[in-house]
């Protein structure tokens, strides 16, 4: 009677331990067999909002089971927060500088496509904007963004190159605020990328600023060296340097690295 009552526990813990064995194989376990799931974390400059989220899709096909997310902020915000510890995978600035502040925790940075200004206006521009001369205008309300971000630094280049003063109403964190600020009237000009007039479709219109008074920027990009998974981190990368990935930066207005 006593070993017969032991046949069933035995049957269980055998069960148990084919489970626990075989929970190997599951997706998202990490270890060898089949196809397992996993999270990348990209960091980019928030003018590049609209193409990286228009080449997710294309990416997530090709490696299935991963799923892309993005913290889109300005250059300087994600470098610092690398620089703290914060979990990415793969880091895009807008410009060279913010990669160089993080050059000790990425790997070799790999320029991917460049950018130019614009001014943004209201739709219809009621004010007749027509040039950066017209932003020192007493009647205007201007945003910029702070200098210390890579849009604002790049527009305080191509005002000075004019001798162009402009006292502006508010400094914002990324490119992203200061087209908000227009397109909510707010402000009724500022300075931002070409791309991000485009992104905000009808909300807003551009004005654009000659080559010789612009300002090229470029954006490079590289996987974080705490990254978990270096080689799907080198896979993005690689995929938005690829031919589908600058088709999606053309379509955004972005245009080729040099």
């Amino acid at each position: 009677m006593h070993r017969r009552a032991r046949v069933p526990a035995l049957l269980l813990l055998v069960a148990l331990l084919a489970a626990a064995c075989g929970g190997n194989d599951q997706p998202g376990s990490g270890s060898g067999g089949r196809a397992s799931s996993s999270k990348l974390t990209v960091f980019a400059a928030a003018s590049l909002t609209k193409a990286f989220e228009a080449t997710r899709d294309g990416f997530q096909k090709e490696h299935p089971g991963v799923s892309v997310t993005f913290n889109f902020a300005g250059s300087q915000a994600l470098a610092t927060q690398i620089q703290q510890g914060a979990p990415a995978d793969v880091f895009a600035s807008a410009d060279q500088k913010n990669m160089t502040k993080v050059a000790d925790l990425v790997g070799a940075p790999r320029v991917f496509a460049q950018n130019v200004l614009e001014i943004v206006v209201a739709k219809g521009n009621p004010k007749e904007i027509r040039s950066l001369g017209d932003l020192a205008r007493k009647d205007l309300i201007v945003v910029l963004a702070g200098p210390e971000v890579p849009a604002g630094r790049y527009a305080a280049e191509a005002l000075a190159k004019q001798g162009v003063t402009v006292k502006p109403k508010s400094l914002e964190d990324n490119v992203k605020g200061v087209v908000n600020k227009v397109a909510l009237g707010s402000a009724d000009a500022g300075i931002v990328y070409a791309t991000d007039v485009t992104a905000a479709g009808d909300e807003v219109e551009g004005v654009e600023i000659p080559s010789d008074q612009n300002v090229t920027a470029t954006y490079p990009i590289a996987v974080v060296k705490a990254s978990k998974n270096q080689q799907l981190a080198q896979a993005w990368v690689d995929h938005v340097a690829s031919g589908a990935g600058q088709a999606f930066l053309k379509d955004a207005g972005f245009l080729p690295p040099e």
